[in-house]
């Protein structure tokens, strides 16, 4: 059985108050294999949330009485459950605010139903993989250890909470330390092949987890820039094997 067969049955969330639009999306996803329940208003959103535990949430910006970015607030307080938000404006600030906030994707209306299935698919697939199979601690210096078994980071003794992207996409960049990982290999490795046009998003969670992870986001030591080409963590092997042998 193929792995997208597999997320037949899946349960997504789809919150829209034009009930039309909800119940055109439920139709192509329910064609898919899905299963899919409604909601018209934020605050039945978060009802919904809890009760269906969903394993997508499908979320329009533009509603009534709590508007999308309002709602997914509410969401990412209680569930890390993926979001992707349907916007009309297609604007730029208000991808980057949703991304900002913790959606996970984003889709401008109008859109074809074989577009949003395959956002919805490639969440699932990255939601899957984000299982990290490494149980190595890794004490990258004397402020930074990161246990992806845990899915914990410590930053001057302190644990910082990361998004599930944010862990992704340095589990990524820590398993090949010393390595330069080109955009296309990180949108590929992250979010999906889909996403190969897309490098704002690897600018944008590369500039979350230096804010995060680095002592001066400015002038990083741990996630370096390779201009051009694209990020490459630093070799914490060779790093200390230089400290010991000093």
């Amino acid at each position: 059985m193929s792995q997208d067969e597999d997320f037949k049955n899946r349960v997504i969330l789809v919150v829209d108050d034009e009930e039309r639009m909800a119940r055109f999306i439920r139709l192509n996803l329910e064609h898919d294999g899905f299963r899919v329940v409604e909601a018209h208003r934020g605050l039945e959103a978060i009802h919904q949330l809890r009760d269906a535990m969903p394993d997508v949430v499908i979320l329009d910006v533009m509603m009534p009485d709590l508007d999308g970015f309002e709602v997914l607030k509410m969401i990412r307080e209680i569930s890390n459950v993926p979001v992707i938000m349907l916007t009309a404006k297609g604007e730029e600030d208000d991808r980057v605010r949703g991304l900002e906030l913790g959606a996970d994707d984003y889709v401008t209306k109008p859109f074809s139903p074989r577009e949003l299935v395959s956002r919805v698919r490639a969440v699932l697939r990255r939601t899957e993989a984000s299982g990290f199979s490494s149980k190595e601690v890794y004490e990258i210096d004397d402020r930074l250890k990161i246990d992806f078994g845990r899915r914990e980071v410590w930053v001057d003794g302190k644990l910082v909470k990361l998004r599930p992207t944010e862990y992704r996409l340095l589990y990524h960049l820590v398993q090949n330390a010393g390595w330069v990982m080109t955009y296309d290999q990180l949108l590929s490795k992250v979010w999906g092949y889909e996403y190969r046009d897309e490098p704002h998003y690897v600018r944008l969670y590369i500039n979350y987890l230096r804010q995060k992870l680095e002592k001066d986001p400015a002038n990083p030591k741990y996630i370096l820039t390779e201009r051009g080409v694209g990020y490459r963590f630093v070799d914490f092997t060779r790093e200390g094997s230089k400290k010991d042998s000093d």
